[in-house]
């Protein structure tokens, strides 16, 4: 077993936390599904807490005034666990989101009457607050911290793992050797066989559920890329939703999977092919009966 040590040196000025990151998602009349627009403008929010470590992340949903008040606490409700079960299929660690509260409704607070729409259409939302952790101050000490280097942050988790059983909610499974296609959503021919291993195992394992993330390589600023086929620029969703339909096809039931596209967001470097991929990010693991 390979350890190393790493070094905190002492810090000679006091650093003080950042602000608190805020952001809003706006939802349509008597609904928690997240619109599509809404769907991207999040996602650009958390690719920006990639620089940064988190402490909490709270969620708040709220409704307009019309409806009544348990009506509106449901769907309050709703809505924030729709922007928790967001964060878990982008891969935030759930362990950090600490309050996940419908705060019911808004009461509506206008001087003209041609904006009640307006105000009620921006009292539909959910709230996220990111607090980020306090970073060293200078009364910190010298400490030497030893990591282990098989740690299962570092471990390459396989397909293997999940019919052994040897995965933990967060774990994320790279699907070597399932290339697509360049421009395409669909797999190459010599990824077949281990597709279709990996379908096996998930239509075994009834207790496993999971996100599927598509990547793309090649693009600038984290863009998505166009899908040849459809000439729309979502590439990376539908390569995962290519896998997504295999899946069901084969026997997986779709309550236990979800897709979502990533971009370019986290290229791996090297080949190309190696970004023209997808991932599985378990999001959960129910117990056996």
């Amino acid at each position: 077993m390979k350890y190393f040590l790493i070094i905190f040196l002492l810090i000679n000025t006091s650093i003080f936390s950042q602000s608190e990151l805020k952001h809003d998602v706006y939802f349509n009349t008597d609904e928690y599904d997240v619109p599509l627009t809404e769907e991207n403008r999040l996602l650009l929010f958390i690719s920006t807490l990639d620089t940064i470590t988190i402490d909490k992340i709270s969620i708040y949903g709220f409704c307009d005034d019309r409806g009544t008040n348990d009506y509106n606490l449901e769907l309050s409700q709703n809505r924030a666990d729709a922007i928790k079960m967001m964060f878990a299929d982008y891969g935030i660690d759930q362990n950090l989101i600490t309050n996940v509260n419908g705060k019911g409704e808004i009461l509506l607070k206008v001087l003209k009457e041609d904006e009640v729409n307006k105000v009620r259409g921006l009292n539909r939302k959910v709230e996220i607050i990111v607090k980020p952790k306090k970073l060293a101050t200078k009364e910190q000490k010298i400490e030497e911290t030893v990591v282990d280097k098989t740690s299962n942050k570092d471990k390459k988790i396989t397909p293997e793992d999940i019919a052994n059983g040897n995965i933990k909610t967060g774990d994320k499974i790279r699907l070597d050797k399932i290339y697509f296609k360049t421009n395409y959503s669909y797999v190459t021919s010599d990824s077949k066989k281990t597709l279709e291993k990996l379908a096996k195992i998930l239509v075994a394992k009834k207790n496993v559920y999971f996100t599927i993330q598509g990547h793309v390589c090649c693009t600038q600023n984290s863009r998505d890329a166009v899908d040849k086929r459809t000439q729309k620029r979502n590439l990376s969703v539908a390569r995962a939703k290519y896998i997504y339909d295999y899946l069901a096809r084969k026997g997986v039931d779709k309550k236990r999977m979800k897709y979502v596209g990533l971009r370019r967001k986290f290229p791996l470097g090297g080949d190309p092919k190696y970004d023209r991929r997808v991932e599985i990010l378990i999001t959960y693991i129910a117990d056996k009966k």
